[in-house]
């Protein structure tokens, strides 16, 4: 029981060592890993080094690309204006009167590669005008676009912890992208129906300054709507045939040249980089500036940096679980090994990302932290399959919702953007989160009881 016990003791410093007193999550990380090591007392001093460089190692070497690239599509959408023009051509299709389901539908397609705090400042401009167009309360549009950009940000990759939760757990990232666009549309769907049946009633003008007097007018400087989509779609495409086509059972497109094709173009670092490289068509004039240092590009570099480290350090965490033999125990606790219900099993990692999101704020460091600590439990868990570990990675995604508050950026984003009060932040984004995030885990269970 003592590795359990110590399990235990390390998550509750990573908790307490980020949220009371702010320490960096790759230091508590770090911290974690080498303390749990030395008093576990499973390995050599020289095995836990080597645990910790090699997990280290290895989940830089899975995703390190995969985020750096999606990060500068992020960027090269947000600032060319291509995600403001792919809301204008949204709010056409949909219509200007279903102002909650235009912006939930917008925040879903722009967050998959655009940090859901960027998405909703980008944005937020947009639902106030349409608000204020439509006569509506403000709570409705800004709730159901905070909802639409979570929604996907928790669960499909290339977002870098749907992306780093993945490579620790050795999913298939195409399956995690295809299960996680599936439960995120579910989830939009019950962030959509709060937005109209609860933050609704909640009346807040969106004011009378024209921030956006003209839509169409706003969106008219940045790229087509089609243009604007190609970087986002392309490499999801890509990625989601590769693993189709790796399916030894199916093979739909053979073994010989075709199939070595498609496998070698959505492998996700190529199908990453050729959105890169149309994420580069995006402005009216590519220039070197974009592309240094300080500019564009740099920009990305800087931001992604900093979740590449703390996802490495939680695979070195992971690794370090992983060979103490903790997985064993858990199977002796069970009693069922392998067999135990993955029904039942789901919800572990919902359960802990759940807590540790609502503990420390920070819905990537509860994602990442989280796969550290299932990645040695997979298969006591019955959870060790391809698909059973690409519902894990949108399991925990789910629960990386569960709650928005106060220690989270992203409230204080959301109601500062949209004159809620605090009160009206709780009662809207943090119940809203909860709202959504159970709604999702829901759906992964109801899904893995077809697919496993």
């Amino acid at each position: 029981m003592w590795l359990a016990v110590l399990l235990l003791l390390s998550i509750v410093f990573i908790i307490v060592s980020t949220a009371r007193y702010g320490l960096h999550p790759f230091l508590a990380l770090l911290l974690a890993a080498f303390g749990y090591g030395i008093l576990s007392d499973k390995m050599s001093l020289k095995e836990l080094v080597e645990a910790v460089n090699g997990g280290f190692g290895d989940t830089v070497g899975r995703i390190g690309i995969v985020i750096l690239a999606g990060a500068v599509i992020g960027t090269f959408l947000e600032k060319s204006g291509g995600a403001r023009k792919l809301a204008e051509r949204i709010l056409a299709w949909v219509g200007y009167r279903n102002v909650p389901l235009a912006m939930g539908i917008i925040g879903y397609i722009v967050s998959i590669p655009v940090f859901c705090d960027s998405g909703y400042v980008i944005l937020a401009p947009l639902a106030k005008a349409l608000s204020r167009k439509a006569k509506a309360s403000l709570a409705a549009s800004a709730i159901a676009l905070s909802l639409g950009l979570y929604a996907t940000h928790t669960m499909v990759p290339p977002t870098p912890g749907p992306a780093g939760a993945a490579s620790i757990l050795q999913a298939d990232l195409g399956l995690v992208i295809l299960w996680g666009l599936l439960i995120a549309l579910v989830s939009l769907a019950a962030g959509w129906l709060f937005a109209i049946l609860v933050a609704a009633r909640t009346p807040i003008e969106p004011g009378a300054e024209p921030e956006i007097p003209d839509v169409a007018a706003a969106a008219s400087d940045g790229p087509s709507a089609l243009k604007s989509l190609i970087p986002i779609l392309l490499p999801i495409v890509l990625i989601v045939l590769k693993s189709l086509g790796d399916l030894k059972e199916y093979q739909p497109f053979g073994t010989g040249g075709w199939a070595q094709f498609v496998s070698f173009i959505g492998s996700p670092v190529v199908a990453l980089l050729l959105g890169v490289f149309f994420a580069f068509l995006l402005p009216k004039k590519l220039t070197r500036e974009m592309l240094s240092t300080t500019g564009w590009v740099g920009e990305s570099v800087v931001a992604a940096s900093i979740i590449i480290v703390v996802t490495a350090c939680g695979g070195a965490f992971g690794e370090v679980l992983k060979k103490s033999g903790i997985a064993d125990v858990i199977t002796q606790q069970l009693g069922t090994g392998a067999s135990t219900s993955t029904s039942l099993s789901i919800f572990l990692p919902f359960a802990i990302a759940a807590a540790l999101k609502t503990a420390q704020g920070s819905s990537t460091v509860a994602m990442i932290t989280t796969a550290s600590v299932i990645l040695p439990l997979l298969e006591p868990l019955g959870l060790g399959s391809a698909t059973a570990r690409a519902l894990t990675v949108v399991a925990i995604g789910a629960g990386s919702m569960v709650v928005s508050h106060a220690n989270d950026s992203y409230f204080w984003v959301v109601t500062g953007f949209s004159k809620m009060t605090v009160r009206q932040g709780y009662k809207l984004q943090t119940l809203g989160s909860l709202v959504q995030g159970c709604a999702a885990a829901l759906a992964v269970w109801a899904l893995s009881g077809i697919v496993l």
